[in-house]
């Protein structure tokens, strides 16, 4: 039972939200306004890392020095780092709100669906399982996709209640069901209508959770389901989930995020027509706007991979920064309908050279288009004016 009385009440809101923007000096090039949030256009997220002291320290450090300087969104999961990184958050923003930034000025996501286990129960998952999950009722074993991966409603409203008590906040911003597409893929995949009403359980349940207050609004995060072709095993029908959302909670449903990969590596969230939308093939981002949905990108870098080597004809694309990852977010943040682009910042070295971009303008949408024309030439050379 999550102790209400220890955690801070509030939620981000317009007010709080545009009030955090006005005070950033470059606000028209770093902010705009979704679900009536006013969301920075750079997030910090928190995935990488082992379960050192160290790396602990450093995405306290990082966290509450990103939400000084001009991040306002924060985003985690129960399962990234064994709860490490959920708890990192909870001490950087008792730091940040004793130092006059105001609850309702940051946005905290977070996701649930993989089972995690505290770190002490690692030589023993199967009795942790069965006793922290299965014998008090949460999932039944067949709930339970992989040995890892539940939906179940119950089992949903745990994980929630973990994560608020782990965050030390009494509402979360957004919470994702964090890679439902999981459930696809496995050893033995779900048959699909199955898999449907499993997600449609799921939001009944989290509706039931903004309705008690513990939440403002879900969505689903996901690594394939989003931006693969309909005839995928594991792909995700935007629009068809969204018809679940408003079966559950009518036209004021609170399915309003999605969140999916996107990088010079992966742009099919962009630019790949991966959703049907009234009978017409489009893109993932266009077919989330149409229907009310906010897309938050993840991965910018590719978990590093991106930090060197970007082509000659890429960098040209993207003039005016010094290193790969600086070009690399700066393509994922200028992509047409994003809202945020999540970028790992364990350090605050990371957080500061990351914030010099939030002082320029994003690419323009021709800019932008640009970038794939001038990719079309693979042509490795380095160009004349790097920095320029």
């Amino acid at each position: 039972m999550t102790d209400n009385s220890k955690l801070t009440p509030g939620f981000a809101t317009a007010d709080g939200t545009a009030a955090y923007a006005a005070r950033h000096p470059a606000a028209e090039r770093h902010f705009g306004v979704t679900q009536g949030l006013t969301l920075g256009s750079i997030g910090l997220g928190t995935y990488l890392g082992d379960l050192s002291e160290e790396r602990d320290a450093g995405y306290r450090e990082s966290v509450a020095l990103a939400v000084k300087q001009g991040v306002n969104v924060v985003d985690t999961a129960i399962s990234y780092r064994l709860q490490h990184s959920e708890r990192n958050i909870a001490a950087a923003l008792r730091e940040a709100f004793a130092n006059g930034v105001s609850r309702e000025e940051i946005v905290v996501c977070t996701k649930a669906g993989f089972l995690t286990l505290d770190p002490e129960y690692l030589t023993s998952p199967d009795q942790w399982l069965q006793r922290e999950i299965i014998a008090p009722g949460l999932a039944a074993p067949e709930d339970i996709v992989a040995g890892q991966h539940c939906m179940a409603p119950r089992c949903l409203r745990h994980m929630l209640n973990l994560s608020r008590a782990n965050l030390g906040l009494d509402c979360i911003d957004v919470l994702y069901i964090h890679n439902p597409e999981s459930q696809l893929e496995s050893g033995e995949p779900l048959p699909r209508p199955e898999f449907m009403a499993r997600l449609r359980s799921a939001f009944e349940a989290l509706e039931a959770a903004v309705a008690e207050g513990q939440l403002r609004h879900y969505g689903i995060a996901t690594w394939s389901g989003l931006r693969t072709p309909p005839d995928t095993p594991s792909h995700l029908p935007l629009q068809e989930i969204a018809a679940l959302a408003a079966e559950v909670g009518g036209d004021n449903h609170h399915f309003r995020f999605v969140q999916a990969p996107l990088n010079l590596a992966m742009p099919e969230a962009s630019v790949l027509a991966t959703q049907m939308l009234n009978g017409h093939p489009v893109p993932l981002m266009q077919a989330a706007l149409e229907l009310g949905i906010t897309t938050v990108g993840s991965a910018p870098l590719m978990q590093g991979h991106l930090t060197t080597g970007i082509p000659g004809r890429i960098k040209s694309s993207i003039p005016g920064l010094k290193t790969d990852a600086a070009r690399a977010i700066q393509f994922a943040r200028s992509a047409p309908g994003l809202a945020v682009t999540l970028v790992g910042m364990s350090k605050p070295t990371h957080v500061r050279q990351n914030l010099e971009l939030a002082l320029r303008s994003p690419l323009t949408i021709y800019e932008y288009a640009a970038i794939f024309q001038n990719a079309v030439g693979n042509d490795d050379k380095e160009p004349e004016n790097e920095n320029d």
